[in-house]
């Protein structure tokens, strides 16, 4: 995350983001979108972190989202996406890494993520940060592409993992 410099600027998301929320989604995405009802619910709910990363210039360059669900140690990176512009600057690797850091710092003792079989750069990026791949999801996107389930653990136990 030193990488960043005074370029990045990362963020709880807030309703104001909305509109950049979903327009950055459009962006990113041919599938499985996002909408401003569901980013609002989202934001208002408790089972969400959503954190947005504005360039110097104040313009939304990237945001993750993960979910959480009561009484689970388990947290899930619903969504990663980063603007095309601000792709390979390293801004994904520091999103990721601040997303691990939230996940940690809240008590989860692993991070799962679903991807793209063929997002090979996304998966390259996964597994340097020691995701593993635990299970093949076949036709698990609209378009009909088959998923990599991946998780991280941050415990030495697997056994923890199982509650």
């Amino acid at each position: 995350m030193s990488d960043s410099g005074p370029r990045w600027h990362i963020h709880a998301a807030t309703l104001d983001d909305v509109n950049s929320l979903v327009a950055l989604e459009e962006r990113c995405f041919d599938y499985s979108r996002m909408g401003a009802r569901s980013f609002r619910r989202l934001l208002t709910g408790t089972s969400a972190h959503i954190y947005v990363c504005n360039n110097e210039s104040g313009e939304l360059a990237g945001y993750y989202l993960l979910l959480t669900r009561k009484n689970s140690l388990r947290w899930r990176l619903y969504s990663i996406a980063i603007a095309p512009e601000a792709r390979g600057t390293g801004l994904g690797r520091m999103l990721l890494e601040h997303s691990i850091h939230t996940a940690q710092k809240h008590g989860a003792i692993s991070l799962g993520l679903e991807v793209k079989v063929d997002n090979s750069a996304a998966i390259r990026l996964y597994e340097k940060l020691n995701f593993a791949v635990i299970d093949l999801l076949p036709g698990y996107y609209d378009d009909g592409t088959d998923g990599y389930r991946m998780r991280v653990s941050f415990t030495g136990s697997t056994n923890q993992e199982n509650r």
